[in-house]
């Protein structure tokens, strides 16, 4: 089978992305931690599947998931964790939102505000 008939695959579980609310790429993305000119080239992955950034998610839609180790969010400095989490719920709730009109728009629109500034 052709790697573009595989659809998006989960580098973690191997499972099928269905969702963009289910990507952990397009959040990145969405939070500027992926430039545009390589969204193309990277991996896919569930949010569920990399808790090192799904931790950080604070939104009534997704059940709490905490990283076990060195860079759990409750052994991390509060203030780097505040901001961490106003900045991927952020991008998360974004995300929900792209997922009810994303035929209207281009990929390109998806980041949240003064993203796609710093790339210009």
């Amino acid at each position: 089978m052709a790697k573009c008939d595989e659809g998006y695959l989960c580098e973690v579980c191997g499972e099928p992305v269905e969702k963009l609310g289910d990507s952990a790429l397009y959040l990145q993305y969405v939070i500027g931690w992926i430039d545009p000119e390589t969204l193309h080239t990277r991996r896919e992955c569930h949010l569920r599947c990399l808790p090192s950034l799904s931790q950080f998610i604070d939104h009534e839609s997704f059940a709490p998931l905490f990283f076990e180790g060195d860079f759990d969010r409750r052994q991390l400095d509060p203030g780097f964790v505040r901001e961490r989490v106003e900045l991927v719920t952020s991008g998360y709730e974004r995300i929900q939102q792209l997922q009810l009109r994303r035929k209207d728009l281009t990929v390109e629109d998806y980041p949240l505000p003064g993203v796609m500034d710093r790339w210009r």
